[in-house]
């Protein structure tokens, strides 16, 4: 209110304040603008959805709703989140448990059908690769100028031709290979599982079993070929014309060779074998008993008393390599054999048997080489005290709920 002659005044609020005062990001009604904070503001609680009542929520699981429930409108279940498979890291061992050589094959993803997959694969490669073999052993010499008339006759009865010794060991080393494709193939494992219980071939054990076996079966090979030139009717023929070519390809492919037999007879099949049977010496028995029966008939066609002598050869090596825990006895003692009887032949000429027990002596003969076979055996049993031959594969144990223990080789 004003009095006569005076200016109005400025009505003046003395009210209480007012009880909200503006949002910073708002800005006030004069000055400069306010930039908006770097967040968004919490929103209102009578902005956030209604919570769905306690019986609504699913007891399985970590979703909120589930089939048949309380859901929002054209709600779709989730789909399961997809298998996954845990895999060891890389380098652990296979086994959970230490194995044998022979059932080096029952590791974690064991299967019965995987050595059945691996003979069928071994036996169709090998004789698609062996048959390229000679073809191209045969391509080779036509292509160099030999006569047609004059290739190596492969169906011969003596093997100290060096063309056809090595056409031989050609179509048989190729054998090897094709083991260790078979391994990681058909079993998903390292190709040195095929040689010992470390996954490899140990290097270390060849001078001491090629001494032992020079001093038992290299004396026993002598001495029949000494009886069969002394008391036999066998003369001195030798050496062969070409006995200098034979000494090269029998130094160079027959140990090879050798190795190749004993990868697929008491490697591979002897593997497979004792993998389907679950206690480990009866396996091994059966796995010897079958892989010498096999290994002697592969020989082709042979009288009863050579039979033999090759089914105990096949059993020797079976022994050795279930002594040692891997191929390497067994590879030294067929090298070893093939490799002086080959050199005997061509050195000596055709009296020197190398398909068959000869006849005549053919009984003392095969005890002489049983001897010394049984001797070789037992040279090598003994020498595990002072070798130390692994026997046992190495294992960590990764089978839920029982803690990964590791287990060296041993």
């Amino acid at each position: 209110m004003t009095g006569p002659g005076e200016e109005p005044l400025a009505e003046r609020y003395d009210g209480p304040p007012p009880t909200r005062r503006p949002e910073p990001w708002q800005g006030p009604v004069r000055g400069p603008a306010v930039l908006p904070p770097p967040w968004p503001p919490h929103p209102p609680p009578w902005a956030l959805p209604p919570e769905p009542p306690p019986w609504a929520v699913a007891r399985w699981g970590t979703q909120a709703w589930g089939p048949g429930q309380w859901a929002p409108p054209g709600w779709v279940p989730a789909p399961p989140p997809p298998a996954v498979r845990w895999a060891p890291p890389a380098g652990t061992p296979p086994h959970d448990v230490p194995q044998t050589f022979l059932q080096a094959m029952r590791a974690r993803d064991w299967a019965w059908w995987r050595p059945l997959l691996g003979l069928l694969l071994l036996s169709v490669v090998y004789l698609a690769l062996s048959i390229a073999t000679a073809v191209a052993g045969v391509l080779g010499l036509l292509a160099g100028g030999a006569d047609p008339g004059t290739l190596p006759d492969l169906a011969v009865d003596g093997l100290t031709d060096p063309w056809v010794l090595l056409f031989l060991n050609a179509s048989l080393i190729v054998a090897i290979p094709c083991v260790w494709m078979v391994w990681t193939v058909a079993h998903g494992m390292g190709r040195g599982w095929s040689s010992s219980v470390l996954a490899r071939l140990r290097r270390r054990l060849f001078a001491p079993y090629a001494l032992m076996a020079l001093a038992t079966l290299g004396v026993g090979i002598g001495l029949s070929v000494l009886v069969t030139f002394t008391v036999g009717e066998e003369e001195v023929t030798g050496p062969t014309a070409s006995f200098g070519w034979l000494l090269v390809v029998v130094l160079l492919t027959t140990p090879l060779q050798s190795a190749a037999e004993e990868y697929v007879f008491r490697g591979y099949l002897s593997q497979a074998v004792a993998g389907w049977i679950r206690a480990p010496q009866a396996g091994a028995v059966l796995a010897a008993v079958i892989s010498a029966l096999l290994f002697a008939a592969a020989h082709g066609s042979q009288d009863a008393l050579t039979f033999l002598d090759r089914f105990a050869f096949g059993l020797a090596a079976s022994a050795v390599v279930w002594l040692t825990g891997g191929l390497e006895a067994a590879i030294v003692l067929h090298a070893v054999n093939n490799v002086l009887v080959f050199v005997l032949a061509g050195a000596l000429g055709e009296g020197v048997a190398t398909e068959e027990v000869p006849a005549g002596i053919g009984i003392g003969f095969a005890l002489l080489s049983l001897a010394s076979m049984g001797a070789y055996v037992a040279v090598v049993a003994r020498s595990r005290r002072r070798l130390l031959p692994e026997t046992r594969t190495a294992a960590v144990d990764l089978r839920w709920p029982v803690a990964a223990v590791p287990v060296p080789a041993r």
